[in-house]
């Protein structure tokens, strides 16, 4: 008689390994987004969009009031009263970033409002 003999060789991970095994797999799993990931996302874009309006006004305020001082002091005498008002619009500019912030924020928190308040009832069911 012929008998077959099973010669099988099997190989359990250590917790270790099954660990890194769980760590690499994680990174081609598509993640889902839970709610209040989405509730935190939501919340950091009405900011991040009346930053980024706040800083690019800044910015232009800033470089036009440079301009002003460099008409003052490198130019010749001529570009000096011309200087002062170019760097008192600049100022004007740095200053209208901060209600500019306050305004975008004001109205992207309106825009999201709704979505922001379902997810809030949601999670606090």
């Amino acid at each position: 008689m012929d008998h077959q003999q099973n010669n099988t060789f099997q190989y359990t991970y250590s917790a270790k390994e099954q660990a890194e095994i769980k760590r690499i797999r994680s990174k081609y799993v598509p993640k889902e987004e839970n709610k209040l990931e989405q509730l935190q996302r939501l919340d950091a874009s009405a900011t991040q969009k009346a930053s980024l309006y706040a800083i690019v006004v800044g910015v232009v305020g800033a470089l036009i009031l440079g301009l002003g001082m460099s008409c003052c002091m490198v130019f010749s005498s001529g570009w000096f009263i011309p200087g002062i008002v170019i760097g008192l619009i600049g100022m004007v500019v740095v200053a209208i970033a901060y209600p500019l912030y306050n305004s975008a924020l004001k109205k992207e928190r309106k825009r999201i409002a709704a979505d922001v308040l379902r997810l809030t009832d949601e999670l606090l069911r």
